[in-house]
């Protein structure tokens, strides 16, 4: 086990382009296992997300890695040299899910039995696992004694006349890695607690912790969304400090700028945005929408780079706007809901995936909304023309964008990425409560030049949507001009 790497390449699919590796218009599993070679091999990522929670998964990922691509996977050790990290589902959550958690665990014992027996030594090509949608430390301590006392720990347990590790050989690891992956706003806020009682139960001295972007601007807000992460950023600082511990933070980041605004050619902002986490996720459009040579370069610029100490923020000042911005966005939704599930129909698929239901519908199903997931959720809002990162911010004022931009300096910047792409013609076609909602955003005097091409594509589109004809072509044409899908 080397060192944690700084990038981690993941199978979100917010890509227009696919890969030359992929046959068709969506990535399958077997596209998957090809993909993982890429990351490894051509862009120099050492960290490679295989993800079993909402999407059908190969299970022998680390057996046809090291069988087809053996002459490279001799020189680079699986394990070692490299990281494959499984995201699994989260039984307290995805109660359906949980027998996938079991065979999951277990492979992970199997897999290490094909990477001794490949590389002819005890090699542990995994040996660590995400656990989504945290909402306290027990979570990921379930998954992690689970492992200890149902996969590993029945070696010593007597079948008739032998123990199990004589009849099937012995379980390697003994433990594992469990990363806690906070989603909520409240999990995300009490991530200190989390990592404390974590740490506390496990006396672990290292401790990776990961924050998503994606859903957390889909529920709050992008605003919100920076907002929330920056606080918990720097109540986690404080907390390694007092627990004495190695934490290192993931933040989920995408392309689009609601998820992030993410990109090879300019990553060093987000770095500056967020010294303090140690690892960032590279999505399908940060490798594929980009060209190779600039994806290898923002890799290994990325790893280069030192961490800092986070952003520090009052909280006391920020919760005020936070509340302020998450509640416009909230009604804004409410109000828009049906026309993006309507265009989000049509937003092309870009992976297998399995119906998951996401975090919107868990804190929102109350209220009788509901709406896809971030990565189409943007696309539609992109494809009307109207950016989804102004969503709410029609409620601030001028003090409130100053308290803002102290702990989110990259705030003008992200914004004028986005309203490049806001066709104000066709704003006639929303509820006059999010036209008068624009306006407002408008005159908070952002800075921004329209992306031309865009709007004309996106008054075709939603000409089209109104005379039932078909829009996936220039779905994707608008986002191949923004360069990511949503």
């Amino acid at each position: 086990m080397g060192a944690v790497p700084r990038v981690m390449s993941t199978q979100h699919p917010d890509n227009v382009r696919q890969p030359f590796f992929c046959d068709g218009n969506v990535m399958e599993w077997e596209d998957e296992i090809k993909e993982a070679f890429y990351v490894y091999s051509h862009l120099k990522c050492s960290e490679q997300l295989w993800d079993y929670e909402g999407k059908e998964v190969d299970n022998f990922v680390v057996k046809k890695l090291l069988s087809r691509y053996e002459t490279y996977f001799r020189k680079k050790t699986l394990g070692e040299d490299l990281r494959l990290t499984l995201r699994v589902p989260n039984p307290a959550v995805e109660k359906t899910e949980g027998k996938v958690l079991v065979e999951t665990l277990m492979s992970i014992a199997r897999s290490s039995d094909t990477a001794s027996l490949f590389y002819e030594r005890g090699v542990v090509p995994v040996f660590e696992v995400a656990v989504p949608m945290c909402s306290s430390e027990k979570d990921a301590l379930k998954v992690r004694y689970f492992y200890r006392n149902f996969i590993s720990g029945i070696e010593n347990n007597v079948l008739v006349d032998e123990k199990v590790k004589d009849w099937i050989g012995k379980i390697e690891p003994k433990d594992i890695g469990v990363i806690p992956l906070v989603e909520t706003k409240d999990a995300i806020l009490e991530s200190d607690a989390i990592i404390k009682k974590y740490l506390k139960e496990t006396k672990d001295e290292h401790l990776r912790f990961w924050i998503a972007r994606s859903d957390t601007a889909l529920n709050y807000s992008s605003l919100g969304a920076v907002l929330i992460i920056k606080t918990a950023l720097d109540k986690i600082e404080k907390a390694a400090e007092e627990m004495s511990a190695d934490v290192l933070p993931i933040l989920g980041c995408g392309s689009a700028p609601f998820r992030g605004n993410f990109r090879p050619r300019d990553y060093e902002h987000i770095l500056r945005g967020y010294p303090s986490v140690h690892t960032f996720t590279i999505q399908s459009s940060f490798k594929y929408d980009n060209d190779e040579e600039e994806v290898r370069k923002a890799v290994e610029g990325i790893e280069k780079k030192g961490r800092g100490k986070p952003i520090q923020v009052e909280e006391e000042r920020i919760m005020p706007v936070l509340d302020k911005v998450g509640m416009a966005y909230e009604k804004e939704i409410s109000l828009m809901a049906d026309m993006i599930n309507r265009m989000a129909a049509y937003v092309p698929e870009r992976r297998m995936r399995k119906l998951h239901v996401g975090l919107f519908g868990y804190s929102r199903s109350s209220k009788g909304i509901h709406l896809p997931r971030a990565i189409k959720f943007c696309a539609a809002l992109y494809s009307y023309g109207l950016p989804p990162e102004i969503l709410g911010l029609g409620a601030l004022g001028g003090k409130d964008i100053e308290i803002v931009e102290e702990v989110y300096p990259n705030f003008r910047k992200d914004m004028a990425t986005s309203l490049q792409y806001l066709n104000k013609e066709n704003m006639k076609y929303f509820p006059r409560e999010i036209q008068n909602s624009v306006a407002r955003v408008l005159e908070l005097g952002m800075e921004y030049e329209e992306n031309r091409p865009h709007s004309t594509v996106t008054r075709i589109i939603v000409k089209n949507l109104e005379k039932q004809m078909p829009v996936e072509e220039d779905i994707l044409r608008a986002g191949w001009i923004r360069g990511f899908l949503g």
